[in-house]
Protein backbone atom coordinates (compact mmCIF):
# COMPACT_ATOMS: atom_id res chain seq x y z
CA UNK A 1 0.00 0.00 0.00
CA UNK A 2 1.29 3.34 -0.75
CA UNK A 3 -1.43 5.34 0.63
CA UNK A 4 -0.61 8.54 2.47
CA UNK A 5 -2.23 6.98 6.00
CA UNK A 6 0.06 4.02 5.21
CA UNK A 7 3.34 5.58 6.97
CA UNK A 8 1.00 7.27 9.54
CA UNK A 9 -0.09 3.99 10.71
CA UNK A 10 3.61 2.96 11.10
CA UNK A 11 4.45 6.10 12.80
CA UNK A 12 1.14 5.64 15.04
CA UNK A 13 2.60 1.94 16.10
CA UNK A 14 5.72 2.61 16.94
CA UNK A 15 6.19 6.01 18.63
CA UNK A 16 2.60 7.04 19.13
CA UNK A 17 3.29 9.53 21.48
CA UNK A 18 5.89 11.49 19.41
CA UNK A 19 4.67 14.92 17.89
CA UNK A 20 3.66 14.93 14.21
CA UNK A 21 2.16 18.31 14.05
CA UNK A 22 2.37 21.42 15.99
CA UNK A 23 -0.32 24.18 15.22
CA UNK A 24 -0.61 26.97 17.70
CA UNK A 25 -1.28 25.04 21.03
CA UNK A 26 -2.10 22.02 19.14
CA UNK A 27 0.59 19.45 19.62
CA UNK A 28 -1.28 16.40 17.49
CA UNK A 29 0.73 12.74 18.48
CA UNK A 30 0.90 10.42 16.03
CA UNK A 31 -1.94 8.11 17.41
CA UNK A 32 -4.38 10.73 17.15
CA UNK A 33 -3.65 12.03 13.82
CA UNK A 34 -3.89 8.35 12.48
CA UNK A 35 -7.79 8.05 15.02
CA UNK A 36 -8.26 11.59 13.10
CA UNK A 37 -7.38 10.53 9.52
CA UNK A 38 -9.59 6.88 9.63
CA UNK A 39 -12.45 8.89 11.52
CA UNK A 40 -12.89 11.96 8.44
CA UNK A 41 -12.08 9.12 5.81
CA UNK A 42 -15.20 7.59 7.52
CA UNK A 43 -16.89 10.92 7.26
CA UNK A 44 -15.94 11.82 4.01
CA UNK A 45 -17.21 7.98 2.96
CA UNK A 46 -20.62 9.11 4.54
CA UNK A 47 -20.81 12.25 2.07
CA UNK A 48 -20.67 9.66 -0.78
CA UNK A 49 -16.73 9.95 -1.51
CA UNK A 50 -15.15 6.59 -2.82
CA UNK A 51 -12.16 5.76 -4.12
CA UNK A 52 -11.36 7.92 -7.70
CA UNK A 53 -13.41 10.31 -6.16
CA UNK A 54 -12.31 14.19 -6.04
CA UNK A 55 -12.39 16.16 -3.04
CA UNK A 56 -11.46 19.82 -3.06
CA UNK A 57 -9.85 22.32 -0.31
CA UNK A 58 -10.39 25.99 -0.29
CA UNK A 59 -8.65 26.54 3.33
CA UNK A 60 -5.53 28.59 5.09
CA UNK A 61 -3.37 26.38 6.77
CA UNK A 62 -4.91 24.51 9.71
CA UNK A 63 -4.07 20.94 10.84
CA UNK A 64 -7.65 19.58 9.22
CA UNK A 65 -6.02 20.53 5.68
CA UNK A 66 -3.05 17.97 5.97
CA UNK A 67 -5.88 15.70 7.92
CA UNK A 68 -8.16 16.17 5.17
CA UNK A 69 -5.41 15.30 2.69
CA UNK A 70 -4.55 12.04 4.59
CA UNK A 71 -8.26 11.28 4.93
CA UNK A 72 -8.83 11.66 1.19
CA UNK A 73 -5.85 9.77 -0.03
CA UNK A 74 -6.98 6.96 3.24
CA UNK A 75 -10.10 5.81 0.93
CA UNK A 76 -8.70 6.12 -2.04
CA UNK A 77 -9.65 9.22 -3.36
CA UNK A 78 -8.13 12.56 -5.31
CA UNK A 79 -7.20 15.48 -3.08
CA UNK A 80 -7.35 18.87 -5.08
CA UNK A 81 -6.18 21.83 -3.10
CA UNK A 82 -7.39 25.04 -4.36
CA UNK A 83 -5.85 28.80 -3.97
CA UNK A 84 -7.94 30.48 -1.65
CA UNK A 85 -7.09 34.38 -3.28
CA UNK A 86 -8.65 32.80 -6.56
CA UNK A 87 -12.16 34.65 -7.49
CA UNK A 88 -15.71 33.07 -7.05
CA UNK A 89 -15.59 31.76 -10.50
CA UNK A 90 -11.71 31.11 -11.01
CA UNK A 91 -12.76 28.76 -7.95
CA UNK A 92 -15.99 27.36 -9.76
CA UNK A 93 -14.12 26.79 -12.87
CA UNK A 94 -11.39 24.87 -11.16
CA UNK A 95 -14.36 22.33 -9.00
CA UNK A 96 -16.14 21.90 -12.51
CA UNK A 97 -12.96 21.14 -14.75
CA UNK A 98 -11.98 18.12 -12.36
CA UNK A 99 -14.98 17.30 -11.28
CA UNK A 100 -15.03 17.39 -7.62
CA UNK A 101 -17.60 15.85 -5.82
CA UNK A 102 -17.49 17.64 -2.43
CA UNK A 103 -15.52 20.83 -1.77
CA UNK A 104 -14.31 21.63 1.94
CA UNK A 105 -14.34 25.72 2.78
CA UNK A 106 -12.72 27.54 5.66
CA UNK A 107 -16.03 29.50 6.93
CA UNK A 108 -14.29 32.81 6.18
CA UNK A 109 -13.57 31.84 2.42
CA UNK A 110 -17.13 31.16 1.87
CA UNK A 111 -17.91 33.91 -0.77
CA UNK A 112 -15.32 32.50 -2.95
CA UNK A 113 -16.60 28.95 -2.76
CA UNK A 114 -18.61 27.59 -5.35
CA UNK A 115 -18.57 25.06 -8.24
CA UNK A 116 -19.19 21.54 -6.34
CA UNK A 117 -22.14 19.36 -5.68
CA UNK A 118 -21.63 19.53 -1.91
CA UNK A 119 -19.79 22.09 0.12
CA UNK A 120 -18.91 21.86 3.67
CA UNK A 121 -17.74 24.53 5.32
CA UNK A 122 -15.30 24.21 8.23
CA UNK A 123 -15.32 26.64 11.17
CA UNK A 124 -12.38 26.99 13.83
CA UNK A 125 -13.49 24.04 15.61
CA UNK A 126 -12.83 21.84 12.41
CA UNK A 127 -10.26 23.19 11.27
CA UNK A 128 -8.32 22.47 14.43
CA UNK A 129 -9.61 19.39 14.43
CA UNK A 130 -11.16 17.03 11.15
CA UNK A 131 -13.29 15.24 13.19
CA UNK A 132 -15.24 17.87 14.29
CA UNK A 133 -16.95 18.27 10.44
CA UNK A 134 -19.28 15.85 10.97
CA UNK A 135 -20.14 12.93 13.97
CA UNK A 136 -21.35 9.47 13.49
CA UNK A 137 -19.35 7.94 10.55
CA UNK A 138 -17.58 4.41 11.18
CA UNK A 139 -13.67 4.17 11.01
CA UNK A 140 -12.33 4.28 7.35
CA UNK A 141 -10.44 1.09 6.32
CA UNK A 142 -7.51 1.93 3.87
CA UNK A 143 -8.12 1.44 0.17
CA UNK A 144 -5.01 0.51 -1.35
CA UNK A 145 -3.22 2.48 -4.00
CA UNK A 146 -0.71 1.65 -5.90
CA UNK A 147 2.00 3.78 -7.67
CA UNK A 148 0.39 4.62 -10.67
CA UNK A 149 -2.51 5.99 -9.14
CA UNK A 150 -3.97 9.50 -8.92
CA UNK A 151 -3.00 11.01 -5.56
CA UNK A 152 -3.71 14.71 -6.15
CA UNK A 153 -4.47 17.10 -8.69
CA UNK A 154 -3.17 20.84 -8.55
CA UNK A 155 -3.88 23.72 -10.77
CA UNK A 156 -1.38 26.38 -12.04
CA UNK A 157 -2.06 29.92 -11.41
CA UNK A 158 -1.79 29.78 -15.10
CA UNK A 159 -0.65 32.54 -18.12
CA UNK A 160 -3.40 31.65 -20.22
CA UNK A 161 -6.96 32.11 -19.95
CA UNK A 162 -7.61 29.07 -17.68
CA UNK A 163 -5.51 27.47 -15.38
CA UNK A 164 -3.74 24.07 -15.93
CA UNK A 165 -4.84 20.62 -13.76
CA UNK A 166 -1.57 18.95 -13.25
CA UNK A 167 -1.79 15.22 -12.40
CA UNK A 168 -0.05 13.86 -9.30
CA UNK A 169 0.25 9.96 -9.48
CA UNK A 170 1.97 8.59 -5.71
CA UNK A 171 5.12 7.64 -7.94
CA UNK A 172 5.80 11.25 -8.46
CA UNK A 173 5.04 11.93 -5.03
CA UNK A 174 7.14 9.84 -3.67
CA UNK A 175 10.18 10.02 -5.73
CA UNK A 176 10.46 13.89 -5.05
CA UNK A 177 10.18 12.74 -1.11
CA UNK A 178 13.31 10.53 -1.73
CA UNK A 179 14.97 13.24 -3.96
CA UNK A 180 14.54 16.31 -0.49
CA UNK A 181 15.42 12.94 2.12
CA UNK A 182 18.53 12.60 0.49
CA UNK A 183 19.71 16.21 -0.20
CA UNK A 184 18.50 17.36 2.86
CA UNK A 185 19.34 14.55 5.52
CA UNK A 186 15.73 14.28 6.72
CA UNK A 187 14.74 11.71 9.35
CA UNK A 188 12.65 11.48 12.81
CA UNK A 189 14.39 14.42 14.21
CA UNK A 190 13.47 16.57 11.54
CA UNK A 191 11.62 19.95 12.79
CA UNK A 192 10.10 21.68 9.68
CA UNK A 193 8.29 24.99 9.68
CA UNK A 194 5.67 25.49 7.45
CA UNK A 195 4.31 28.83 6.62
CA UNK A 196 3.37 28.83 2.82
CA UNK A 197 0.58 28.58 1.69
CA UNK A 198 -0.28 24.46 1.67
CA UNK A 199 -2.37 24.28 -1.25
CA UNK A 200 1.03 25.32 -2.90
CA UNK A 201 3.57 22.82 -3.69
CA UNK A 202 6.58 24.86 -1.92
CA UNK A 203 4.84 24.23 1.36
CA UNK A 204 3.38 20.73 1.13
CA UNK A 205 6.18 19.26 -1.08
CA UNK A 206 9.41 20.99 -0.21
CA UNK A 207 9.95 19.39 1.53
CA UNK A 208 6.95 19.43 2.91
CA UNK A 209 5.14 15.83 3.70
CA UNK A 210 8.23 14.33 3.44
CA UNK A 211 9.20 15.32 6.98
CA UNK A 212 6.52 13.09 8.42
CA UNK A 213 7.04 10.31 6.02
CA UNK A 214 10.01 9.78 8.60
CA UNK A 215 8.34 10.68 11.69
CA UNK A 216 9.36 13.98 12.03
CA UNK A 217 7.47 17.00 12.97
CA UNK A 218 5.50 19.78 10.95
CA UNK A 219 5.41 22.94 12.71
CA UNK A 220 2.49 25.03 11.26
CA UNK A 221 1.58 28.61 10.67
CA UNK A 222 -2.02 29.71 9.47
CA UNK A 223 -0.46 32.75 8.04
CA UNK A 224 2.92 34.55 7.52
CA UNK A 225 4.35 36.94 9.73
CA UNK A 226 7.95 37.87 9.91
CA UNK A 227 8.45 37.72 13.74
CA UNK A 228 6.35 34.54 14.36
CA UNK A 229 8.59 32.71 11.27
CA UNK A 230 11.09 34.05 13.91
CA UNK A 231 9.92 33.10 17.29
CA UNK A 232 8.87 29.80 16.41
CA UNK A 233 12.76 28.94 14.80
CA UNK A 234 13.60 29.97 18.51
CA UNK A 235 10.63 28.06 20.82
CA UNK A 236 10.60 25.11 18.48
CA UNK A 237 13.98 24.33 17.59
CA UNK A 238 13.20 24.38 13.76
CA UNK A 239 15.80 22.58 11.41
CA UNK A 240 14.60 23.57 7.52
CA UNK A 241 11.63 26.12 6.01
CA UNK A 242 10.65 27.07 2.94
CA UNK A 243 10.42 31.13 2.25
CA UNK A 244 9.20 32.81 -1.10
CA UNK A 245 11.88 35.46 -2.00
CA UNK A 246 9.34 38.36 -0.18
CA UNK A 247 9.28 36.65 2.97
CA UNK A 248 13.06 35.98 3.21
CA UNK A 249 13.40 39.87 2.98
CA UNK A 250 10.75 40.70 5.99
CA UNK A 251 12.51 37.82 7.92
CA UNK A 252 15.97 39.65 7.55
CA UNK A 253 14.18 42.45 8.36
CA UNK A 254 12.96 41.48 11.47
CA UNK A 255 16.05 39.37 12.75
CA UNK A 256 17.82 42.98 12.13
CA UNK A 257 15.27 44.52 14.45
CA UNK A 258 15.16 42.11 16.84
CA UNK A 259 17.47 39.00 17.08
CA UNK A 260 16.53 35.75 18.22
CA UNK A 261 18.36 32.31 18.99
CA UNK A 262 18.24 30.53 15.71
CA UNK A 263 21.08 28.23 16.06
CA UNK A 264 18.83 25.27 15.39
CA UNK A 265 18.10 26.31 11.32
CA UNK A 266 19.74 24.28 9.25
CA UNK A 267 18.69 25.46 6.01
CA UNK A 268 16.13 28.07 3.89
CA UNK A 269 15.09 26.91 0.52
CA UNK A 270 14.40 30.20 -1.69
CA UNK A 271 13.95 30.43 -5.09
CA UNK A 272 11.55 32.01 -7.37
CA UNK A 273 13.79 35.10 -8.40
CA UNK A 274 17.39 35.32 -9.08
CA UNK A 275 18.95 35.46 -4.97
CA UNK A 276 21.38 38.87 -4.88
CA UNK A 277 24.88 38.54 -3.61
CA UNK A 278 23.77 41.07 -0.76
CA UNK A 279 20.71 39.07 0.23
CA UNK A 280 23.19 35.65 0.04
CA UNK A 281 25.39 37.68 2.98
CA UNK A 282 22.92 39.64 4.96
CA UNK A 283 21.34 35.42 5.24
CA UNK A 284 24.53 34.12 6.49
CA UNK A 285 24.85 37.20 8.60
CA UNK A 286 21.46 36.80 9.80
CA UNK A 287 21.30 32.48 10.34
CA UNK A 288 25.31 32.17 10.95
CA UNK A 289 24.37 28.11 11.34
CA UNK A 290 22.06 27.74 8.27
CA UNK A 291 22.35 28.03 4.27
CA UNK A 292 20.16 29.46 2.08
CA UNK A 293 19.49 27.20 -0.33
CA UNK A 294 18.89 28.57 -4.36
CA UNK A 295 16.14 26.31 -5.94
CA UNK A 296 14.27 25.41 -8.78
CA UNK A 297 11.09 23.37 -9.40
CA UNK A 298 7.58 23.19 -11.07
CA UNK A 299 4.44 22.38 -10.05
CA UNK A 300 4.37 19.93 -12.80
CA UNK A 301 7.48 17.77 -10.78
CA UNK A 302 6.05 18.57 -7.24
CA UNK A 303 8.77 21.34 -7.24
CA UNK A 304 12.33 21.31 -5.72
CA UNK A 305 13.91 20.19 -9.27
CA UNK A 306 17.63 21.92 -8.58
CA UNK A 307 19.33 22.88 -5.68
CA UNK A 308 22.64 25.21 -4.88
CA UNK A 309 25.44 22.88 -3.48
CA UNK A 310 26.89 23.58 -0.24
CA UNK A 311 29.63 25.94 -0.81
CA UNK A 312 28.65 27.25 -4.03
CA UNK A 313 26.79 30.11 -3.47
CA UNK A 314 28.76 32.91 -3.93
CA UNK A 315 30.76 30.83 -7.06
CA UNK A 316 27.78 30.23 -9.05
CA UNK A 317 26.08 32.66 -8.32
CA UNK A 318 22.80 33.39 -10.57
CA UNK A 319 22.26 29.82 -10.39
CA UNK A 320 19.36 27.53 -9.28
CA UNK A 321 21.72 24.73 -8.14
CA UNK A 322 22.61 21.19 -9.75
CA UNK A 323 19.27 18.45 -10.82
CA UNK A 324 18.31 16.24 -7.97
CA UNK A 325 18.98 12.88 -7.88
CA UNK A 326 16.11 11.17 -9.98
CA UNK A 327 15.68 13.99 -12.29
CA UNK A 328 17.36 14.99 -15.86
CA UNK A 329 17.47 18.32 -17.14
CA UNK A 330 18.35 18.90 -20.92
CA UNK A 331 18.75 22.01 -22.34
CA UNK A 332 16.57 21.35 -26.58
CA UNK A 333 16.00 23.90 -29.01
CA UNK A 334 12.62 24.73 -30.74
CA UNK A 335 12.86 21.26 -31.87
CA UNK A 336 13.67 19.36 -29.53
CA UNK A 337 17.50 18.21 -30.11
CA UNK A 338 19.97 18.65 -26.92
CA UNK A 339 22.29 21.68 -27.09
CA UNK A 340 25.72 21.74 -25.51
CA UNK A 341 26.58 23.18 -22.02
CA UNK A 342 26.66 26.91 -22.20
CA UNK A 343 23.80 27.23 -25.24
CA UNK A 344 20.35 28.90 -24.38
CA UNK A 345 17.08 26.97 -24.86
CA UNK A 346 14.35 25.43 -23.47
CA UNK A 347 14.84 23.47 -20.06
CA UNK A 348 13.47 20.31 -20.51
CA UNK A 349 12.88 17.65 -17.47
CA UNK A 350 12.74 14.04 -17.13
CA UNK A 351 12.56 11.62 -14.20
CA UNK A 352 10.10 9.31 -12.24
CA UNK A 353 8.66 13.10 -10.30
CA UNK A 354 7.73 14.44 -13.78
CA UNK A 355 3.45 14.57 -13.88
CA UNK A 356 2.52 12.52 -17.01
CA UNK A 357 -0.15 15.21 -18.07
CA UNK A 358 -2.72 17.66 -17.52
CA UNK A 359 -6.40 16.75 -16.26
CA UNK A 360 -8.62 16.37 -18.47
CA UNK A 361 -6.52 18.72 -21.48
CA UNK A 362 -5.40 16.04 -24.21
CA UNK A 363 -3.81 18.78 -26.22
CA UNK A 364 -1.83 20.76 -23.49
CA UNK A 365 -0.39 17.65 -22.07
CA UNK A 366 0.54 16.57 -26.02
CA UNK A 367 2.11 20.24 -26.67
CA UNK A 368 4.13 19.99 -23.13
CA UNK A 369 6.26 17.13 -24.09
CA UNK A 370 9.25 16.38 -26.22
CA UNK A 371 8.91 12.27 -26.35
CA UNK A 372 9.24 11.95 -23.00
CA UNK A 373 11.10 15.28 -21.71
CA UNK A 374 8.63 17.58 -20.03
CA UNK A 375 8.77 21.52 -21.62
CA UNK A 376 9.14 23.60 -18.80
CA UNK A 377 8.51 26.94 -20.84
CA UNK A 378 11.48 28.38 -18.87
CA UNK A 379 15.01 29.42 -20.69
CA UNK A 380 18.01 28.92 -20.02
CA UNK A 381 21.11 27.23 -20.11
CA UNK A 382 23.45 24.64 -18.21
CA UNK A 383 27.28 25.06 -17.54
CA UNK A 384 30.01 22.82 -17.80
CA UNK A 385 29.13 21.48 -14.16
CA UNK A 386 25.91 20.68 -14.48
CA UNK A 387 24.35 23.82 -12.81
CA UNK A 388 21.51 25.51 -14.56
CA UNK A 389 21.14 29.11 -14.86
CA UNK A 390 17.38 30.32 -15.57
CA UNK A 391 17.27 33.03 -18.27
CA UNK A 392 13.78 33.77 -18.65
CA UNK A 393 10.32 32.45 -19.05
CA UNK A 394 9.47 31.91 -23.32
CA UNK A 395 6.84 34.16 -23.02
CA UNK A 396 8.71 36.89 -21.01
CA UNK A 397 11.12 36.79 -23.90
CA UNK A 398 10.39 40.88 -25.29
CA UNK A 399 10.55 40.61 -29.00
CA UNK A 400 11.29 44.28 -30.24
CA UNK A 401 12.24 44.79 -34.53
CA UNK A 402 12.94 41.95 -34.86
CA UNK A 403 15.23 41.47 -31.63
CA UNK A 404 15.14 39.20 -28.97
CA UNK A 405 15.53 40.70 -25.85
CA UNK A 406 15.76 38.67 -22.24
CA UNK A 407 14.08 40.57 -19.64
CA UNK A 408 16.11 39.27 -16.60
CA UNK A 409 19.19 40.20 -18.50
CA UNK A 410 17.86 44.08 -18.25
CA UNK A 411 16.57 43.48 -14.50
CA UNK A 412 20.11 42.58 -13.87
CA UNK A 413 21.55 45.95 -14.99
CA UNK A 414 18.66 47.07 -13.08
CA UNK A 415 19.45 45.52 -9.55
CA UNK A 416 23.43 47.03 -10.18
CA UNK A 417 21.86 50.22 -8.56
CA UNK A 418 21.53 49.83 -5.01
CA UNK A 419 18.22 52.27 -4.65
CA UNK A 420 16.26 49.49 -6.94
CA UNK A 421 14.44 46.58 -4.67
CA UNK A 422 13.00 45.27 -7.02
CA UNK A 423 12.39 45.30 -11.02
CA UNK A 424 10.63 43.67 -13.65
CA UNK A 425 11.21 44.33 -17.08
CA UNK A 426 8.15 43.86 -19.52
CA UNK A 427 7.36 44.30 -23.07
CA UNK A 428 4.24 46.53 -23.68
CA UNK A 429 3.16 46.99 -27.43
CA UNK A 430 4.75 49.59 -29.96
CA UNK A 431 3.23 49.98 -33.01
CA UNK A 432 6.72 50.59 -35.08
CA UNK A 433 8.53 47.54 -33.28
CA UNK A 434 5.93 45.57 -32.18
CA UNK A 435 6.80 45.52 -28.62
CA UNK A 436 9.06 48.27 -26.46
CA UNK A 437 10.72 47.33 -23.10
CA UNK A 438 9.66 49.10 -19.87
CA UNK A 439 11.08 48.74 -16.56
CA UNK A 440 9.05 48.97 -13.46
CA UNK A 441 10.82 49.10 -10.30
CA UNK A 442 10.39 49.34 -6.45
CA UNK A 443 12.56 52.09 -5.08
CA UNK A 444 14.09 51.98 -1.17
CA UNK A 445 12.43 53.57 1.14
CA UNK A 446 14.06 57.09 1.40
CA UNK A 447 15.38 57.09 -1.88
CA UNK A 448 14.50 59.20 -4.91
CA UNK A 449 13.40 58.03 -8.29
CA UNK A 450 15.11 59.17 -10.54
CA UNK A 451 14.21 57.65 -14.32
CA UNK A 452 16.41 59.37 -16.26
CA UNK A 453 19.56 58.19 -13.54
CA UNK A 454 18.07 54.83 -14.17
CA UNK A 455 17.85 54.91 -18.01
CA UNK A 456 21.56 56.57 -18.07
CA UNK A 457 22.72 53.83 -16.18
CA UNK A 458 21.42 51.17 -19.08
CA UNK A 459 22.45 52.70 -21.84
CA UNK A 460 26.12 52.41 -20.23
CA UNK A 461 25.41 48.76 -19.94
CA UNK A 462 23.29 47.65 -23.07
CA UNK A 463 22.58 47.06 -26.52
CA UNK A 464 20.38 50.44 -27.57
CA UNK A 465 17.64 47.97 -28.65
CA UNK A 466 17.46 46.62 -25.08
CA UNK A 467 17.30 49.49 -23.27
CA UNK A 468 13.98 50.46 -21.27
CA UNK A 469 12.03 53.33 -23.13
CA UNK A 470 10.43 53.95 -19.71
CA UNK A 471 10.50 53.38 -15.87
CA UNK A 472 7.63 53.06 -14.02
CA UNK A 473 7.57 53.38 -10.35
CA UNK A 474 5.18 51.24 -7.83
CA UNK A 475 5.27 50.71 -4.41
CA UNK A 476 5.68 46.52 -5.20
CA UNK A 477 5.57 44.01 -7.58
CA UNK A 478 2.65 41.54 -8.02
CA UNK A 479 3.91 38.05 -6.99
CA UNK A 480 2.70 34.31 -6.68
CA UNK A 481 2.50 32.44 -3.85
CA UNK A 482 5.96 30.74 -4.65
CA UNK A 483 7.50 34.61 -4.81
CA UNK A 484 7.48 34.95 -8.96
CA UNK A 485 6.84 38.25 -10.37
CA UNK A 486 3.39 38.10 -12.24
CA UNK A 487 4.66 40.00 -15.19
CA UNK A 488 0.95 38.93 -16.80
CA UNK A 489 -0.11 41.21 -14.58
CA UNK A 490 1.85 43.93 -15.05
CA UNK A 491 1.71 43.69 -18.87
CA UNK A 492 -2.26 44.16 -18.33
CA UNK A 493 -1.88 46.97 -16.21
CA UNK A 494 0.62 48.77 -18.83
CA UNK A 495 -0.27 47.70 -22.15
CA UNK A 496 -1.73 51.23 -23.00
Amino acid sequence: MINLSSFVRLHARRTPESIAIVSGEQRIDWRTLERRIAHTGGWLMQRGVGAGDIVAVLMKNSPAFLELAFATSHIGAVFLPINYRLAADEVAYIVQHAGAKLLVADDELVATASGAPDLVLADAAARADSTRLGSGAALADIHPRQPDDLFRLMYTSGTTARPKGVIHSYANFYWKSADHIVLFGLGPRTRLLVVGPLYHVGAFDLPGVAVLWLGGTIVLQRDFDAAAVLDAIEAERIEGVWLAPVMTGAVLAEAARRPRDVASLRWVIGGGDRTPESRIRAFAAAFPAARYVDAYGLTETCSGDTFMDPGYEIEKIGSAGRAVAMLEIRICDENGASLPAGETGEICLRGPKVTRGYWRDPERTAAAFFGDWFRTGDVGHLDADGFLFLTDRKKDMILSGGENIASSEVERVLYELPDIVEAAVIGVPDERWGERPLAVVVIAEGAAFTPEAILAHCRAKLAGFKVPKAVVQRDRLPRNPSGKILKRTLREELAG
